[in-house]
């Protein structure tokens, strides 16, 4: 477990901020911010992020990386959110999407891939959930039949963002239909311009657009399975520890009790602002704690070792953290502040709204708690 960063990594570190805080860099990151239901095109600032090398930095050089450690790409990836940039293409493209690629694609696949997505050239997005099927993976009922040399897919998918803007889809289905239920999943690279593919919008009352995506018989290429045939259940539970760190939830409640703080300190002199340090001091102390879990896992990840219960543990406590913080500091901003608009009160009424959804998201509090129950349960086993 770490609590401190050698002077290298506090080195990259201020080197990313000083970059961060070019004036085109910040008047980018301020109009792909979204307010209101209104979510702006953020490819543009993506592709400014690619040109300065700081979205995929822990890749390969050969695969538009800069070869530098896993634990630098999750520095880069704090700093980008206390930058202001909406992180959301990064968690998707670069540390889901990308990093399952680089785990599991061919040689092939990463030089035809990783390069556009490393450079802000071409985006991704995750086709795991269905209407029936979201908790439960092995629920799922898109197929996948064999056409000539490739498959074609067909199914239903929901709840995954950013979709309309992207170009590629990490799709999970069934090419083996009868299996068992998790048993004869595999894994996809769609190309979702593709004939066959509809994209649509799920109303919600987040300012990130959910979208459904509707496959009719959508070809995909053999030379786009990603991984073994059939064996695409594994994969998916090492990436899903993979995706758990917690980190990106983490950002999330230290910038919203950010926002908090910033509203108390923006109320006038008699407000009862004595009345929430105890709660602030709470939710700081919570906030250490949460760090040192995300990097515990992180640690770990840079070692080549993947423990899915750290990870659980550290997803569980930051999406709970950060709807508790959203939830307390939803009545913090008054009437003046909420009349005026001011930045602190729309980032805590977006966390309100944002804030119902993490704790579902890459697994549920429920799922997480059962993961460490289970290991709990095997240990006391082993010890009787």
């Amino acid at each position: 477990m770490r609590f401190g960063f050698t002077e290298d990594q506090q080195r990259f570190r201020a080197d990313v901020r000083k970059t961060l805080r070019s004036p085109e860099v910040r008047a980018a990151a301020a109009a792909a911010t979204g307010a209101d239901g209104v979510e702006p095109d953020a490819r543009p600032l993506y592709r400014l992020l690619g040109e300065v090398g700081l979205l995929a930095v822990h890749w390969p050089v050969e695969f538009g990386g800069e070869g530098r450690p896993l634990t630098d790409a999750a520095i880069v990836a704090e700093e980008l959110v206390r930058a202001g940039v909406p992180d959301t293409f990064h968690v998707n493209t670069i540390q889901i999407v990308g990093q399952f690629v680089l785990m599991a694609g061919s040689d092939e696949q990463k030089r035809r891939y990783l390069p556009a997505l490393a450079r802000g050239e071409s985006f991704a997005s995750v086709l795991y959930t269905e209407p029936d099927a979201g908790s439960d993976l092995g629920a799922l009922r898109a197929v996948a039949e064999p056409d000539g040399d490739g498959y074609r897919i067909t199914g239903t998918k929901v709840f995954s963002l950013k979709t309309r803007f992207v170009d590629l889809g990490l799709c999970a289905a069934r090419t083996t239909p009868g299996a068992g239920k998790y048993q004869g999943i595999s894994l996809f690279l769609v190309d979702l311009g593709a004939p066959g593919v509809a994209v649509s919008v799920i109303s919600g009352v987040g300012d990130e657009h959910f979208h459904r995506v509707d496959l009719d018989s959508v070809a995909v290429p053999g030379a786009d399975l990603l991984g073994p045939r059939d064996e695409g259940w594994p994969l998916l539970n090492e990436a899903l520890a993979i995706e758990r760190t917690g980190l990106d939830y983490h950002l999330k409640a230290e910038h919203w009790l950010e926002a908090a703080l910033d509203v108390l300190l923006d109320r006038e002199a008699d407000s009862p602002h004595d009345a929430h340090l105890e709660q602030i001091g709470r939710w700081h102390g919570a906030l250490a704690a949460d760090h040192v879990l995300a990097w515990e896992v992180l640690t770990g990840l840079a070692a080549g070792q993947v423990d899915q219960v750290s990870a659980a543990v550290a997803k569980y406590h930051s999406s709970e953290l950060a709807q508790g913080i959203a939830g307390w500091a939803a009545g913090l901003p008054g009437p003046a502040q909420r009349a005026d608009r001011t930045g602190a009160a729309l980032t805590l009424d977006s966390a309100y709204r944002e804030a119902p959804g993490l704790t579902l998201s890459a697994g549920t509090s429920e799922v997480m708690l059962q993961i460490m129950a289970a290991e709990f349960d095997s240990i006391g086993q082993e010890e009787h």
